[in-house]
Parts: C-alpha cells; sequence; structure tokens
C-alpha cells in the first residue's frame, strides 16, 4: 500500500490541536483510514493510506481530514481564484501522444523547508500513483518570477507555449546540471532523463515548454534549472502535462488546494488550444471561450452524487434521521441536501469538492458517512434470517486442496489478484493472444491508479514467481503454492469477464526439476482420485523437452514444466524452478 510521511509538529499545527499527543493523533489517523506504519529516521509518521484517497497524499491533505473528523471544518470549501493574467497556447507541433496541459498560478505563498518538502513529496507521490509514475501525468512546478512570457499580438497577456521539438533542435540546463543540454542529451546523459527516457524516446518530437526566454521545461522528464523552486520562491507557476485531460486536471486541483492550506492566492490560467475540436476534447464538457479554443483552469466545479436515505441505512446498519445524515456529509467534507424523488422516496444530492477524485459512486459518499459516524461506534447485530452459516462447497475443496498442498511440503500463499501486463504477459514469455496456458484477453482497469496494477492476472504462475524474486536472499529450497483467483475476457458470461480458481506451485532448488513437480502433482490426483495424464506441450514459459499439459479426467486443464532460463533471469532467479498449475475445478 503507498506511504506518506507526515510531521506530527506540523499536522498538530495546521490543524490546530497542539495539546494532541502522538498517541492520540495515531488513533485519530487510524480513524480516518490512516494506519500508523512506523516513524521515518526524521522521526516522522509513516503512514499508510488507501490508495483511492489521493488527497491525502501531503500533510496539508491530511490535516484538512482531520479537521473535519473534529468537526472544525465543515462542508464543501471552494477557494476562490483570480482571473487569468497568464496563458498557455498550445502548438500544433505537440506530440500527438501527449497532447494536454493544464495550469495554474500560485501567488504569496509561503515556502518554508517543511512547506517545501511537502510539495515534493506530494509531487512525488502523484506521479506514482494518479500519473502512473509520470506517463499519464506530469507535474512541472517553477519559480514565476523566473519566467517572462509575452504574445505576439499582446505584449499585455503573459504567455507561455507548449510545443513540439526535434530532441536536438535546442538547448537548456536541466535541474542538477551545470552545463547546456539537448533534450537527446537529458535522456542520454542525465541521471532523471535516464530514468523516464522510455517515456519520450519512441516520440517523433519531444514535448516542450518554453517562455519568452527560451526553453525551461521538458516533461514529463525534467524541468530547467532557471525556474527551480526554493524557500524564497513566493510566486509559483503549475503546469500539468498528460495524455489525458480529466487525470491532469485532477492533479492540479489537489497541488492548489495543498498550497491554498499554506495561505496562498491561486490564479486562473487560460490553455489555448490550436482549433475548438482539441479545446472541446479537453475541456470536459466544461465551458470554452474565445470560439471554443480556450479553457480555463485550474477546474475548480463540483460535483453531486444522488443518495437514498434508506441505502444509507441499510449499508451502515444503522437508524439515521435526515439532519443526522446532513451533519455527517458536512463533517465529511461534503455537503447533503435532502429531497424527495419521483417515487416520493427520501434522496440527498450531495455536493463533492474538486479535490475528491475517489468518489464515483454512492457507495463511496456511504463510506465517508460511516466514517465519520465512527465505525467502531457500530453495534453488531444479528440479520433478520433464519439460517446458519456454513462453508460454500468451492471453498470446502479450496482449504481440502491447500491441506494437502501443506503436506506435499509447499508453504501456502495469498497473493493479489491484480498485476500488470508485462508482469503476466512479457516476463512470462506469453503472447496474450497465444493458445496457450495462461494466456487470454486480460480485464484491465479503465482508470488504473497505478501502473503496477491494471488488469486482473490471468494465472498465478507470474505471482508465485514475483515471490521467488523477491525471496533470493533467503535460503532454498523454496516451495510455494497458491490456490488463487484469476480472470480473463469471455464474451460468454454475462458480466463479459470468465472468473476461475486456479491451483499453482513451485518449486526453487539447486535440485528442481519436472519430476519433483510431477510426483507432487501425482500425489495431488491420487489424493482427491482423479485420473492424471502428462502429455508433452510446447509453452513459452518453460524449458522444451521439459513440458507437458495436466490432463485430468481426459481434459486439459493445465500445465507443468521446467521454468525457462530466461523466464529465470528476467526473474533475477539463479536456481532451477519446476512448477505446475492447474484450473481447481478439475479436482471436483
Amino acid at each position: 500500500m503507498p506511504t506518506v510521511d507526515i510531521d506530527p509538529d506540523e499536522l498538530r499545527g495546521l490543524t490546530g490541536r497542539e495539546e494532541k499527543s502522538d498517541d492520540e493523533l495515531k488513533d485519530d489517523l487510524f480513524g480516518l483510514g490512516l494506519e500508523f506504519e512506523g516513524r521515518t529516521e526524521d522521526g516522522e509518521f509513516e503512514l499508510e493510506f488507501a490508495p483511492d484517497r489521493l488527497d491525502r497524499l501531503s500533510v496539508e491533505g491530511v490535516a484538512r481530514s482531520m479537521r473535519y473528523h473534529y468537526g472544525d471544518s465543515r462542508g464543501v470549501h471552494v477557494p476562490s481564484t483570480n482571473s487569468a493574467d497568464w496563458t498557455i497556447e498550445v502548438d500544433e507541433s505537440v506530440p500527438d501522444e501527449r497532447p494536454y496541459v493544464t495550469g495554474a498560478v500560485i501567488r504569496d505563498v509561503d515556502l518554508d523547508e517543511e512547506a517545501l518538502e511537502s510539495l515534493i513529496q506530494l509531487q512525488e507521490k502523484l506521479h506514482a500513483t494518479m500519473g502512473r509514475k509520470r506517463a499519464k501525468g506530469a507535474i512541472g512546478i517553477h519559480d514565476l518570477t523566473m519566467l517572462k512570457g509575452r504574445s505576439a499580438t499582446d505584449e499585455s497577456v503573459p504567455t507561455i507555449k507548449y510545443v513540439g521539438l526535434e530532441p536536438d533542435e535546442d538547448t537548456f540546463v536541466p535541474l542538477d546540471a551545470d552545463a547546456e543540454m539537448t533534450p537527446a542529451e537529458v535522456l542520454e546523459d542525465h541521471q532523471t532523463g535516464q530514468t523516464y527516457a522510455d517515456l519520450v524516446s519512441e516520440y517523433e518530437r519531444y514535448p516542450a515548454i518554453y517562455d519568452d526566454l527560451g526553453l525551461f521545461s521538458f516533461p514529463p522528464v525534467i524541468n530547467g534549472r532557471r525556474t527551480e523552486v526554493s524557500t524564497d520562491s513566493r510566486d509559483l507557476f503549475v503546469e500539468m502535462t498528460g495524455t489525458d485531460q480529466w487525470t491532469i486536471d485532477k492533479m492540479l486541483n489537489i497541488v492548489c488546494y495543498a498550497l491554498a492550506a499554506r495561505g496562498a492566492t491561486l490564479e486562473d490560467v487560460t490553455v489555448e488550444y490550436p482549433d475548438s475540436e482539441a479545446a472541446n476534447a479537453a475541456s470536459d464538457g466544461s465551458q470554452t471561450q474565445s470560439g471554443g479554443r480556450e479553457i480555463v483552469r485550474p477546474d475548480l466545479s463540483t460535483k453531486t452524487k444522488t443518495v437514498a436515505h434508506d441505502r444509507i441505512e441499510t449499508i451502515l446498519g444503522i437508524g439515521l434521521d435526515p439532519e443526522e445524515v446532513i451533519d455527517l456529509a458536512e463533517r465529511s467534507g461534503l455537503e447533503a441536501e435532502r429531497e424527495e424523488n419521483d417515487d416520493g422516496e427520501l434522496v440527498y444530492e450531495v455536493t463533492v469538492p474538486p479535490y475528491r477524485v475517489d468518489v464515483l459512486h454512492p457507495l463511496d459518499v456511504i463510506d465517508d458517512l460511516g466514517r465519520a459516524y465512527g465505525f467502531n461506534d457500530l453495534k453488531p447485530t444479528y440479520p433478520d434470517v433464519g439460517t446458519v452459516g456454513g462453508r460454500h462447497e468451492r471453498s470446502r475443496l479450496e482449504r481440502a486442496v491447500r491441506t494437502q498442498l501443506v503436506g506435499l511440503g509447499f508453504e501456502d500463499l495469498l497473493n493479489f489478484h491484480m498485476i500488470n501486463e508485462e508482469e503476466n504477459y512479457e516476463r512470462m514469455g506469453v503472447e496474450p493472444d497465444a493458445d496457450v496456458y495462461g494466456a487470454g484477453e486480460p480485464a484491465t482497469i479503465k482508470e488504473a491508479y497505478s501502473e503496477d496494477y491494471t488488469m486482473l492476472r490471468t494465472w498465478t504462475m507470474p505471482s508465485l514467481l514475483m515471490v521467488l524474486e523477491r525471496n533470493t536472499h533467503r535460503s532454498y529450497p523454496q516451495h510455494l503454492s497458491e490456490i488463487g483467483f484469476t480472470a480473463r475476457v469471455d464474451e460468454s458470461e454475462n458480466t463479459g469477464v470468465g472468473e476461475n480458481r486456479h491451483v499453482g506451485a513451485v518449486l526453487a532448488s539447486h535440485e528442481a526439476g519436472y519430476e519433483d513437480a510431477k510426483a507432487r502433482l501425482q500425489a495431488l490426483a491420487e489424493n482427491f482420485d482423479v485420473d492424471l495424464e502428462t502429455p508433452p506441450t510446447a509453452h513459452p514459459t518453460f524449458i522444451p523437452g521439459r513440458t507437458a499439459a495436466v490432463v485430468i479426467d481426459g481434459k486439459e486443464v493445465g500445465v507443468i514444466g521446467e521454468v525457462h532460463p530466461k523466464v529465470l533471469v528476467e526473474h533475477d532467479l539463479e536456481v532451477p524452478v519446476a512448477a505446475f498449475e492447474f484450473d481447481l475445478e478439475a479436482l471436483r
């Protein structure tokens, strides 16, 4: 889970609760869903947080949530913005792969060391989560006093330009450098450039941002040294580029709210796209200006969700008066107005603030209401049903198979169901459309917050090898097994996704071989009184000639073999690995 480092003294100052002890703060933070994981070397709290609450990636965001929790703040707060002075002109030469930009001017911000560190951490955490390691959205923060902008037609309007340029077309001095470099040289010779080179190296033209003095930002890779932010900076220019306008707009809102909490004044920026079609695509339905070519950012508009009173009580399991619901909403940083729908039912129109990127469904609102009420204050009650609970048939089968695997010397694992395409396919040598076990069209996450988890895994073997990869420092043998959830697109299912349970196992040691895996698989089959056959087959994850299909009761349900050296090297494994995987239902 993601973590964020918070200075407890700064948290006390921003919440106005100087009297709170560290233990009291930990308890209050836990009530918000922020778990204390320990302290950093500097004595800061290391907090684990739910990855959906990206507004809590900084001490300012955490402090805002705590003020609502204490009842010191209520309802939706939308900071005011001054009219736009600066304009970002988007040139037609901008790479098609990264066409969107947004921005804001921040004035009169007080950046001491703690505030600057918090801003840098917020930037890095947003890059790692919502920005998908800068691939989907990248943030540039600049000292406004070091920028000089003007329009070719109107010198009274300070303007910067977002353009595309050839790799060696221009030079600038990047951060942490002393000499001028071209963008191509940055990707080749600069440490940060090498880290993010894959994001733009295939572009014909590189993204670049200019003011009247020249190139000052090379997104999503690195900013120029000329506009570097320090504790002496008071006015900032925030620009963000990306592949999706909604994503960078929401990232901008989170940054703006964090800086507004430091007493800063927000100022609009006009984004001028080359034509009305591009602007309308970027506006997401918001109003465009100047013949439809311009949008104004930041977009601090609120959204509403309709939530039924009966559903709130059903989900939380408590009775609430309408006034209580409205009070809980306000203490969650939301606002609720009671209404009646067409069927005469009591509902609430709930207003969601601009920095909340996680409220996508009425259940998200109900979760907030429950936290404001206090989940620890909910009293357990017996359900109004006359049945006694028991294990599902599938659960009994899983338990029996798991017990047998442990008896055969395997250590039982429980891995994440989510993974990414590289781990599931590429590192295993498997093509998604190949006719082999583990392939198949994946069920992907439409708006994934992390590059690490973009799809549901199609088989368990990648997860098992990832565990071996992370445990190369431990002694061998390592015999691991998992009975885990898998999924792939299946149009024959009502949901469009076929869900399965797989049995996967790996044996890693200096003597591991096909015979070891086959012996354990045979023992498992005999314990469940099924017929096992292992005819030779080919599979890219395994060594040719040391691979077989798993056929149970005449049906091919899996694969067994010795893992291919290429796959071992890909996972930094220096010992042989034998493995098998098959569908759990085959043992029923």
